[in-house]
């Protein structure tokens, strides 16, 4: 069940619905253990990764309820946490690390694994480390953990990032929450997961100022309370469906995906050929031709986001004309240029660039993914190319998009478990 068979030729057209974000619901899930009490998360993902961080929430004390259609979550946070996260689940999805903060200021102390996730490049957690120091931890790294101590709590601080890490902000932010004192953070990240995730916590009785800008202000309070809260649509799940429909000639209806959340995104589809209309609760896109190459170059948001990259290429490889794409967030993402040229593409790497000539089709052969969006871009390869392709390890991509053979089946494509 790790395999997909995919056959090439397909055109997509119909509606598809998008469902939570991961990068907003596994956040939400650890930001929950602020809060002694019974926290309620909907519209999940129903995705692997979910059970993973609920799996790690109850060894810290938790008693997690997923519901019978697994779309949402019941956390009761216990008075007394645990404080260890180990490796057998941190190892699978990076996003464990978001325990970090939370654990210092509840149970002042931490002990997590370093997270594995995705192989897409270093990601290093000093960013993390710095701003929880410069509010008073005290973090080593030993034995493959992150060991935090904070007998006396945090201390408000003003924190600089010098990079935009959106884990790192969230991590700062929610320990921020039950500090003394105020704290700053300076070139924080904006991603919409970012602010999803702080208007969850202000619900919660947190006072946070300037979600969605450069400079977020936390004034810290004694104390949070549960709450109730629904996960945000996923911007990246969406921005998948509308290259696909650009690269299958297709006519795809995105409900509730959010245009403001994927204006780079989608105005490169627009310079590439495709006809992008809003509707009430979402957009649809739709190509009509062969597509035309684009340039990207991917950046922190509100720029083109690292996680459709795969994507891009991709239509950039069965477009017209020559294209390249600049890669400034993670410098493995390309690893899966080397999967697409078993594909038949023509795509040069040099660096943090990769340089893409067109050709009409790509053609069939067995790949492998690397990690979630690498595997997203490799089915629609497949759709694109001529013959049965076989995809390889493609569990990565069950923890990124829920049900995705479906959502392609019910869009006229044939893909199945293999």
């Amino acid at each position: 069940m790790d395999r997909l068979r995919v056959v090439g030729g397909a055109r997509l057209a119909g509606t598809v619905t998008v469902a939570g974000a991961k990068n907003s619901a596994l956040k939400l899930m650890a930001a929950a253990l602020l809060a002694p009490g019974k926290t309620t998360i909907t519209n999940l993902p129903i995705i692997a990764d979910v059970n993973y961080m609920a799996e790690l929430l109850t060894r810290l004390g938790c008693t997690v309820e997923i519901s019978a259609n697994k779309s949402q979550v019941s956390i009761d946070v216990p008075e007394k946490l645990g404080h260890r996260a180990d490796y057998d689940l941190v190892r699978k999805m990076r996003a464990s690390i978001n325990v970090l903060g939370p654990l210092i200021v509840r149970a002042k102390e931490a002990e997590v694994a370093l997270p594995g996730g995705d192989a897409i490049g270093s990601r290093g957690l000093d960013f993390h480390i710095n701003g929880l120091t410069d509010m008073g931890a005290d973090i080593n790294i030993e034995h493959g953990f992150v060991i935090a101590k904070a007998p006396n709590g945090l201390t408000g601080a003003p924190i600089t990032l010098e990079f935009p890490s959106v884990g790192a902000t969230e991590n700062i932010m929610t320990a921020a929450t039950l500090t003394k004192g105020t704290t700053t953070i300076d070139n924080a990240a904006r991603e919409p997961d970012v602010v999803d995730l702080g208007e969850f916590l202000i619900a919660m009785g947190a006072k946070i100022s300037g979600l969605g800008t450069h400079t977020i202000t936390i004034e810290g309070v004694k104390q949070l309370k549960p709450t109730t809260h629904a996960t945000l649509a996923d911007r990246i799940v969406s921005g998948t469906w509308a290259f696909a429909a650009a690269m299958t000639k297709g006519d795809i209806t995105i409900v509730n995906g959010r245009v403001e959340h994927l204006e780079v995104a989608l105005d490169k589809l627009v310079e590439a050929g495709a006809v992008i209309t809003t509707i009430e609760n979402g957009f649809r896109v739709k190509m009509d031709k062969r597509p035309l190459a684009v340039d990207v170059a991917t950046l922190p948001y509100p720029g083109f986001p690292t996680d459709l990259q795969p994507m891009v290429i991709t239509l950039n490889s069965i477009a017209e004309g020559t294209s390249l794409v600049t890669e400034n967030v993670f410098e493995g993402r390309f690893m899966f240029v080397n999967e697409l040229l078993r594909l038949g593409a023509k795509v040069q790497v040099d660096g943090h660039h990769a340089s893409i000539t067109g050709i009409p089709q790509l053609s069939a052969a067995p790949v492998a993914a690397t990690d979630i969006r690498a595997g997203a871009g490799l089915v629609l390869a497949a759709l694109v190319s001529d013959g049965v392709t076989i995809i390889e390890d493609a569990f990565h991509i069950d923890r990124g998009y829920p049900d995705f053979p479906s959502q392609l089946q019910s869009l006229g494509a044939d893909v199945s478990r293999a």
